[in-house]
């Protein structure tokens, strides 16, 4: 997983539902005849899409389309972070278990038909029956049942009570509303039945769709969300196989704007050239190392434990992020990154900003573990980037100039590497994540609650106790230093997890092309509403 998505997830309860990751590739090839005039602005990217339908899409690629085609009850304003109607006229808590939202009357699928109460319960009781396992139905695991009240009214009952993050999840990829006459009600459909039935009612529809090389979207009239009316009437999405082919159109002005991924390299270069605009937004990806409880070096958990901490206070995160990635990732101290709520720097507090030998040396020697440790460390050369290879070149040499440890690294392709990692194959290994929703627990239970996506057999009672606690606190203020406290136990007594890396999002565009900055906020949703040029 990384970057945002490619990943697939499995649920880690901690008296709510945790989200979880793995890994998706987006393939595959399918072409509509419907016509579009394409045109108006063209926007490059080498993101794949993987599905169209909602039931199987749970990567990047196919959250951009999703984020243009679908209305969802929920969904985030340009530059907002807080869930906002959208299709709902209000949602709120009618009592702690019991999540309910009112639909705005006279909606329609872009087909003509009705959105109403019952499409909302169609939509969510078919997320959580197919449970495909490349969807994001995991995202609801605490939802134990959704009912129609009334035509425009749904009510969904919850299995633990106070769950703060629900509203937060209904924007996400488990919440786009799709039709119940034209979906099926136990199956995927195709990409080819979505686009032929219209079954969406966003600010966009598909007007033309040649799958990972063009699609062509033109604006829909009766959208009544929380989007608006879209400054550009024709938008087009052309698909890269390389950043290189991305960046020189881009350079060419052969298309408008590009949006995911370019390389360190690229973006160093086209913040030089002045014939394209660079806009930086918010981070909110993590990258960072995952350490196998029970097959990483040391005899004893205190042993495995001091092993962690001397890592911690060897590895200059700075230089990684200036050296190796020109600044487009920051150092992250923390679970949870800068510029979140709940952000916090309990291991910068604890292990220093700096490599510091003497400190790491003592964690080692109080624990009798001998110097140099051997760490088979495992990355992956294609998933994260062409710069990972770089990455943990330096990473080996940082930890091997402390002179404590001894470094083999190694190198998967993704696949197996996704299959290898939760078998208990790497004893530290490289992992990534872009969150779900804007909200700092989608950093942490996915992480560190029962069941944990990264089955390192690290499990807690008292950190799933913490979990569970800010989880379900109303209290805003209470909630993030539950966050903070949380964090600051992980980072002094645990280490599950070393966080490395945070990094932003990154858009280029020609000069004149406006809305970049508006998108890219801390939703992490592009939306083509706000652009034009």
């Amino acid at each position: 997983m990384g970057g945002r998505k490619n990943r697939a997830k499995q649920v880690a309860a901690v008296g709510i539902a945790a989200v979880v990751a793995a890994a998706l590739a987006g393939c595959g090839s399918g072409r509509t005849d419907e016509a579009g005039s394409g045109g108006g602005l063209v926007v490059g990217t080498t993101d794949k899409i993987f599905a169209l339908d909602p039931a199987a899409a749970y990567d990047n690629g196919s959250l951009l389309v999703e984020t243009q085609i679908y209305s969802y009850l929920l969904n985030f304003a340009p530059g907002d972070t807080t869930p906002q109607p959208d299709a709902a006229e209000k949602c709120e808590f009618s009592a702690p278990t019991v999540y309910t939202c009112k639909i705005k009357s006279g909606l329609k699928f872009a087909n003509g038909n009705p959105l109403t109460a019952k499409s909302v319960k169609f939509s969510f009781d078919r997320m959580v029956k197919i449970n495909d396992p490349h969807g994001p139905a995991s995202l609801l695991g605490n939802l134990d049942k959704t009912d129609v009240v009334d035509d425009l009214t749904v009510a969904f009952t919850l299995k633990v009570a106070n769950d703060q993050t629900f509203p937060t999840i209904l924007p996400t990829q488990a919440g786009p509303i799709v039709d119940e006459q034209v979906f099926p009600a136990d199956r995927v459909a195709t990409d080819e039945e979505v686009v032929a039935a219209k079954g969406y009612s966003g600010p966009y529809t598909i007007a033309s769709y040649d799958k990972n090389k063009l699609v062509e979207y033109k604006a829909y009239g009766d959208y009544q969300g929380l989007l608006g009316t879209p400054k550009t009437e024709s938008v087009s999405t052309k698909y890269y196989a390389t950043s290189d082919n991305l960046k020189l159109d881009l350079q060419n002005g052969a298309i408008d704007a590009g949006y995911r991924s370019f390389t360190p390299t690229d973006i160093d270069a086209l913040r030089k050239d002045s014939n394209v605009k660079v806009t930086d937004g918010p981070g909110g990806e993590l990258r960072y190392l995952v350490f196998n409880m029970n097959t990483m070096p040391g005899n004893t958990p205190e042993q495995k434990l001091a092993v962690r901490k001397a890592m911690a206070s060897s590895i200059d995160r700075e230089a990684l992020a200036t050296n190796v990635y020109k600044g487009t990732y920051q150092p992250a101290f923390g679970y949870v990154p800068q510029g979140m709520p709940g952000a916090a720097t309990p291991l910068q507090d604890i292990y220093g900003a700096k490599p510091d030998k003497d400190k790491a040396a003592k964690f080692l020697a109080d624990a009798g573990v001998a110097a140099p440790v051997t760490l088979n460390l495992q990355y992956n050369p294609d998933h994260y980037g062409p710069s990972s290879s770089e990455e943990y070149a330096a990473i080996k040499s940082q930890l091997e100039a402390s002179g404590l440890f001894k470094v083999n690294l190694q190198s998967t392709e993704w696949v197996t590497y996704q299959r290898e990692r939760a078998s208990d194959t790497y004893p530290l290994y490289q992992f990534g994540w872009f969150p779900d929703f804007p909200d700092a627990d989608n950093y942490l239970s996915p992480f560190f609650g029962p069941n944990n996506f990264l089955q390192s057999h690290f499990e807690n009672p008292g950190i799933n106790a913490q979990l569970t606690a800010e989880a379900t606190e109303p209290d805003k203020t209470k909630r993030l230093e539950l966050i903070k406290r949380l964090q600051t136990d992980l980072a002094q007594n645990h280490l599950p997890t070393l966080p490395l890396l945070s990094g932003k999002q990154v858009a280029v565009s020609k000069p004149g092309v406006t809305g970049l900055d508006q998108t890219l906020d801390g939703s992490f949703k592009f939306r083509f509403t706000v652009l034009g040029k």
